[in-house]
């Protein structure tokens, strides 16, 4: 038998046959002709090389490669009947699942503990994972880091990725509260070009460069800063600040965040820099996964409550 040139309708035809005995009873139980039953059955033989029923009575009977088939056959249609069934609806409280998050440590602040809350509460079983972006290749974390979403910049996709953008986030200046060097402002005030330029800064960078997108907006208007130092994570950055003269650019949720956590205080950048629109990305593969898209669902409403636009 050559599988490859089998029509599978007839599998189920030869399952109503084991089922009812007969070839009339099978069209009914199938709603086909009888003419068609027998024709699918005579089809049936000449695949399987097999007479498969025999007449006994008004009754067909089961050849012994037929019976030892029958079980085997009858597991497999169920199996992909439920395979293929409409999926149920999904139940957050009793699913179980592991859903990866690739995104930098600014999540671990903005996103993870508002998640974690919402799970233990809706869906007590599903474990929520932030991974590491993919570094200078951050739609590869869909592939590479296994990640259900990842949380970036927004950029240009290739087509089997989707997007939804999620909230603008402009940035923000932080130093510490006894930093000499901003004696004298008030807090969320702009802070002064020549201070800015002046006091040595703390740049986020995983990849560690020492530009990002504040030094091209200060290059636009003829100026530049001094980076004394690149941190992999954002909690790094505001650990430096905290502790030293050092100053930095940070996304204005987080600054907001962690001002009272570490003792720094939050001014207006000097020069204009567009906000960064956040998205999230996954792997069309997903779109209707039930807890992808369930937890993709929770993920966009906590992150666009955070939409801030200067």
């Amino acid at each position: 038998m050559n599988f490859a040139t089998l029509d599978l309708n007839l599998l189920r035809v030869l399952d109503a046959l084991f089922c009812e005995g007969s070839t009339v009873k099978a069209a009914d139980r199938l709603a086909m002709s009888q003419s068609a039953v027998s024709g699918a059955l005579s089809r049936l033989r000449n695949a399987l090389n097999d007479q498969l029923f025999v007449r006994q009575g008004n009754r067909l009977v089961a050849t012994d490669y037929a019976a030892a088939i029958e079980i085997g056959l009858r597991e497999e249609l169920e199996r992909l009947e439920a395979l293929l069934a409409p999926r149920a609806t999904f139940a957050p409280q009793t699913a179980e699942g592991t859903f990866r998050i690739a995104a930098s440590d600014f999540f671990a602040e903005l996103l993870m503990p508002p998640l974690g809350d919402l799970l233990q509460k809706s869906a007590p079983n599903i474990r929520a994972q932030l991974v590491d972006l993919v570094p200078h290749d951050y739609v590869a974390s869909l592939e590479h880091r296994n990640a259900d979403i990842a949380l970036i910049p927004d950029l240009v996709l290739p087509e089997w990725v989707n997007r939804e953008p999620l909230f603008h986030s402009p940035f923000h200046v932080i130093a510490r509260k006894g930093n000499p060097g901003i004696e004298g402002l008030k807090d969320g005030t702009r802070m002064p070009m020549d201070i800015f330029c002046a006091l040595h800064h703390v740049l986020f960078s995983p990849e560690g460069n020492l530009a990002a997108m504040g030094d091209a907006a200060l290059t636009r208007v003829g100026k530049r800063r001094q980076v004394a130092m690149t941190v992999p994570v954002f909690s790094g950055v505001c650990r430096a600040v905290s502790e030293s003269d050092l100053i930095a650019l940070v996304p204005a949720q987080l600054a907001s965040k962690v001002a009272d956590t570490f003792g720094i205080r939050v001014f207006e950048p000097p020069m204009e820099i567009d906000p960064a629109l956040i998205i999230c990305i996954w792997h069309k593969r997903s779109d209707n996964s039930p807890m992808a898209a369930w937890m993709r669902s929770q993920v966009f409403d906590l992150m666009k409550a955070l939409d801030v636009e200067d």
